[in-house]
């Protein structure tokens, strides 16, 4: 008698956390993209290397999509070899609104490989540019570059205060 109800009791314990898991499985959008949850506080963001992702485009003047972030496509518009802006455009609501920013303390780090010693990077005290905007998760996903890359500088930025 008493195994039998231990029995019932494990098969009504596993049959909730079977309806459990699935529930949450269909709650959850399956084109969210996982992101780092840097702010346990305030507005969620995404630092990301804009110069790293622009890459070579840089040495070619005219408009360059860069990144794709769920229906969001970010461009940057070169002159000359520097930023005259970033736009972002949604594949269904059309532009975004984009924010320009500036700091002093080095918000994203592109691609390293090997190891890297503070002492030599070129950008230690520099003023950094990002461009931000609000993607369809509520997270502002920003782009930042040195200061030295861009044709306007610090034009229309506004200061940046991290939340963390």
């Amino acid at each position: 008698m008493m195994i039998r109800r231990v029995r019932i009791l494990v098969a009504f314990v596993g049959a909730i956390g079977l309806i459990t898991a699935a529930g949450a499985a269909l709650a959850a959008p399956k084109d969210k993209p996982q992101h780092d949850d840097k702010a346990s506080h305030g507005k969620q963001h995404k630092d990301m290397s804009g110069k790293s992702l622009v890459g070579d485009k840089i040495k070619q003047d005219g408009q360059h999509k860069f990144h794709e972030n769920g229906k969001d496509t970010a461009f940057v518009n070169v002159s000359h070899g520097k930023i005259a802006g970033v736009s972002v455009k949604h594949s269904e609501k059309g532009d975004v609104p984009v924010t320009k920013y500036k700091t002093t303390k080095k918000m994203a780090q592109g691609p390293v490989s090997g190891i890297q010693l503070a002492a030599y990077d070129q950008y230690i005290g520099t003023m950094w540019i990002g461009y931000g905007y609000i993607d369809d998760w509520g997270y502002e996903v920003i782009y930042w570059f040195p200061y030295d890359m861009i044709l306007d500088g610090d034009t229309g930025a506004i200061d940046y205060y991290p939340a963390y």
